[in-house]
Formats: structure tokens, sequence, C-alpha cells
């Protein structure tokens, strides 16, 4: 996807998550995320919650949401794409803020997509009307208390695409 020196450093984003006092990472690792994963799991902190499904993510993140915790979901887009009807039905429907973190496979800088899961990703997005902002690089990890501002002003949920990997 990108060049090392521009991964992502999994404790850049720990601390983020910590700035946004996040209660549970509702989530379905994969081998990209596999650093943060490791890191966040033996944080004191963060409960992860692990799904089989990416569709599950919603209403778990949701109960957790409705009784009074803050978590955040973590899932890949080609998952984004299972879980649509649990976004609509949940997160847009239903007004709940929500901060997806959706790993961009298949991204790159040109936005020439090789890949039919980086090619639908910001379309369908666009298509429910949620706002997003695109993670590249560190620098840019500060989008996610951005994200959880706006989706807790407008209820609304809002999506990060994370389109880089972590070192």
């Amino acid at each position: 996807m990108t060049t090392k020196g521009q991964n992502l450093n999994p404790n850049i984003l720990q601390n983020e998550l910590h700035q946004n006092n996040i209660s549970h990472v509702v989530w379905l690792p994969d081998t990209e995320t596999s650093f943060l994963y490791k890191l966040i799991d033996q944080d004191p902190e963060i409960d992860i919650i692990p799904i089989c499904r990416e569709a599950e993510s919603m209403p778990i993140a949701a109960g957790l949401w409705i009784g009074g915790k803050k978590p955040i979901i973590m899932i890949q887009n080609t998952g984004m794409f299972e879980s649509g009807d649990s976004i609509r039905g949940m997160c847009v429907d239903l007004k709940i803020p929500m901060v997806i973190l959706v790993g961009y496979r298949g991204w790159n800088e040109s936005k020439n997509f090789t890949d039919s899961a980086a090619k639908y990703t910001e379309p369908i997005i666009q298509a429910w009307g949620i706002k997003y902002f695109t993670i590249k690089n560190n620098s840019e990890i500060g989008l996610i208390s951005k994200a959880f501002k706006e989706a807790y002003e407008k209820n609304s949920p809002v999506i990060c695409l994370i389109a880089t990997e972590y070192e």
C-alpha cells in the first residue's frame, strides 16, 4: 500500500483511542492489524470484543453505547460491505453516534485501483450519506478525534478509512 516510512504506528493510534475515552474495540482482527491487536489486547483500559462477522459489530457497539460505554468499530472495507444493512439499520436510521475504522484494502494514492474492494469503498460510503475521513499517515490520526466530535454532534456514524498498514 505505502512505503514503510508512511505506515501507522500502533502506539499513536492507541493514544488516540485513549484521548477519546474508548472503552471497547469491536473488532474482526486480520493480519494487517495484528500489531495493533497485540498492543490493545494488553491495554487494561480498553476491552476488545472479537466478532465472527462484521455485521455483528454494529449491534454489539450500539448495545455498548446504549449501556453508557464508548466503543469504536474496526473492520476492513470488504467487511463494511458485508455489514451494510447493520450500518444502515443501526447507525444511520437509529442515529447512533459511531466511529468505524475501516481498513482500506486496495487503496493507493493515485486511486487507480486494481482491487475492486478499493474501487467501491468510497462510492458505497457516499451512497449511505456517511461522513468519512481518509487516514494515510501518523500525522492524520487526529482525524479520529474529529470523527468522534462529528459523530456525537450529529448523532450519526462517521467512518475513518485507514489507507495504510501498521508498522
